[in-house]
């Protein structure tokens, strides 16, 4: 019996087996491949968040650091330091940028951008490329790793059972979106996928040192290649009838990438796509699963209304947890993800309700009991 099994072997889940491991747990990750969906498609971007107040901006400016020491910890060799240079794409975006200046929230650069853009930009050393497919590799090293898909998961006695033949004493589900292995109501349409397109390119005229984000996220030239990538489409499902139109999906993203700058005659050398996975508050879902039927035979409906309960005072599966929904910022965020899940599960200690998964269930039974 493994102390915790994990089902999603992407940036939350591998990240997540490495920071238990290192707590002396062993761990069984669960995945059809390592870095399989969003987290090796994406551009793995850390750069800050650029919004006015807010507990979304808070948090993902706050792990931003800590993201930065845990990845060189890992695997220096894997994290890139390039300045950035974030360029507002509209006056909302700008009105963001220069509330950021004026109230000193963002480490600036004063040495002058690769070009000055027309529009309100910042400059700053605040930001890394990470190799997304090799990190996930690395750190999933970690764990014993099971190359199959969690299709069952059964409550017993003394833990969990998956696939009839595994068996936890615990269970993170780090599935991203349109998890079927677990069934609460509150938490259905929590999630949504988000779906993401990358390209490598070559380009014989453009070279820079330096990101780029505005319509689209373009790296630093490393190896003669840049990245170009986004949330492509909030629209399209992989597991849906219609195919992903990979050339429509090229030109699109070459074509936002030369409104910001000129590529010149740019070449598409591969192309990575997968599902990313946001919550509809946009912050993530980590900590402990409520259950929502337990929870109503302890509570009325008139007492889970009120919001005076305490998430505390919800009966919770015991052993099993999440850590999902981050959206563009997977890499930004898991290790903090990771950190706090972890200690909760070795020592107990508490998770901000602000990102417990439980934090949907009052909401749901105010909605719809």
């Amino acid at each position: 019996m493994y102390d915790v099994a994990i089902v999603g072997a992407g940036i939350n889940g591998s990240a997540l087996a490495y920071t238990l491991q290192k707590e002396g747990l062993s761990v069984a990750l669960f995945d059809t491949a390592v870095g399989a969906g969003g987290s090796g498609a994406a551009g793995a971007f850390l750069s800050p968040k650029f919004l006015k107040s807010s507990p979304v901006k808070t948090f993902i400016n706050e792990a931003l650091d800590e993201a930065f020491s845990f990845y060189e910890e890992v695997a220096g060799e894997l994290i890139s330091r390039y300045p950035l240079l974030h360029i507002a794409k509209d006056e909302r975006d700008a009105k963001n940028i220069r509330y950021m200046k004026e109230h000193d929230e963002i480490e600036m650069l004063h040495s002058s951008p690769p070009f000055i853009p027309q529009n309100e930009y910042v400059y700053t050393a605040k930001s890394a490329l990470v190799d997304a497919k090799k990190m996930c590799l690395r750190l999933a090293d970690s764990a014993t790793f099971f190359n199959e898909k969690v299709e069952s998961l059964q409550k017993e006695k003394d833990g969990w059972r998956l696939n009839g033949s595994y068996r936890a004493k615990n269970v993170v589900l780090a599935t991203g979106a349109y998890e079927s292995l677990l069934k609460e109501p509150y938490l259905e349409g929590v999630l949504r996928g988000i779906w993401g397109h990358r390209i490598d390119v070559k380009s014989a005229s453009y070279r820079s040192d330096c990101s780029i984000h505005q319509y689209v996220s373009i790296s630093a030239t490393k190896d003669d290649l840049l990245s170009i990538g986004a949330t492509h489409d909030v629209h399209f499902r992989p597991d849906g009838a219609q195919k992903y139109d990979f050339a429509k999906g090229r030109a699109e993203l070459l074509q936002k990438a030369n409104t910001t700058l000129s590529l010149g005659d740019a070449k598409v050398i591969q192309d990575y796509v997968g599902l990313r996975s946001g919550s509809i508050d946009h912050l993530p879902l980590v900590g402990g699963v409520a259950d929502l039927q337990a929870t109503l035979q302890k509570h009325s409906v008139f007492e889970l209304k009120k919001k005076s309960l305490q998430e505390e005072a919800y009966v919770f599966h015991k052993g099993l947890y999440m850590i999902n929904g981050s959206a563009g910022y997977g890499f930004v965020l898991a290790p903090r993800l990771a950190r706090l899940l972890s200690r909760h599960i070795v020592a107990g200690e508490p998770i901000d309700s602000l990102l417990l998964p439980s934090r949907f269930l009052s909401r749901y039974v105010r909605r719809k009991l």
